[in-house]
């Protein structure tokens, strides 16, 4: 039974793990544009594991954020994954030791805690989640590798045109949820809107575009959390 499930949970991870591959690839082959050493980009799939946040990370790596803007804008971006933790601990069987939850929670990302939120039983077993998330870490780790190697045989001019998919990346994520959801685009337009006043207006001390992005961010949420109060509770 228990290896049913972790092959089950395997199976279930197939389906992001064919959409992680593109994504690690392309992150990849933006930290050669951005002349990243490869044992960063290697390091950075496998200890981070969060695709936003390390488009972001290398990012802000290549216009010389400073260590503490790089930490804050992602642990920012990253805070959803306490809720999605959370919220995921509350199905798995009741016996799993703290230390196997403390593993199972470095593999949750929005799609394998979608996939599990999903499953029609009450508990979820560990062996399931271990086997989603399994899948799904070495297949982005996998894409991340082909996307380096791949990338130092590229000419330097495809190199260098890279560095738009990391904008291509966001919006094609940003437009289906602003399609969908009202809130979603008033918040993208706030924030844009707090980081250009930010970048205009001049200032006594000067503002990093590590920090513009975190202050934008911060204060676009906490306007969107007025303004919709209610909107997560809705079904």
């Amino acid at each position: 039974m228990k290896n049913s499930s972790f092959r089950t949970g395997m199976i279930a991870g197939i389906p992001i793990a064919i959409g992680y591959i593109p994504i690690a690839i392309t992150f990849g082959l933006l930290t050669k544009t951005v002349e990243l050493p490869n044992y960063l980009g290697i390091v950075m799939s496998l200890l981070i594991f969060a695709g936003a946040s390390q488009f972001v990370g290398v990012n802000l790596i290549a216009i010389g954020a400073t260590y503490w803007e790089i930490v804050l804008t992602t642990f920012i971006l990253n805070f959803r994954h306490f809720l999605l933790s959370a919220s995921i601990s509350q199905r798995i069987e009741r016996n799993t030791s703290k230390n196997i939850l403390a593993i199972l929670s470095f593999g949750i990302t929005d799609e394998t805690s979608m996939v599990a939120s999903l499953r029609e039983e009450n508990e979820i077993s560990p062996n399931f989640l271990f086997g989603l998330n399994l899948t799904a870490f070495t297949s982005w780790n996998i894409g991340t590798l082909a996307g380096i190697f791949l990338g130092a045989g590229l000419p330097d001019s495809i190199q260098s045109s890279m560095g738009i998919a990391l904008y291509s990346m966001f919006i094609g994520l940003l437009i289906p949820s602003i399609k969908k959801s009202n809130p979603i685009l008033i918040i993208s337009l706030l924030a844009a809107v707090i980081n250009s006043i930010l970048f205009y207006t001049p200032m006594p001390f000067g503002i990093s575009t590590g920090w513009r992005i975190i202050i934008s961010t911060i204060l676009a949420s906490i306007i969107g959390t007025v303004i919709f109060p209610t909107e997560g509770q809705q079904k």
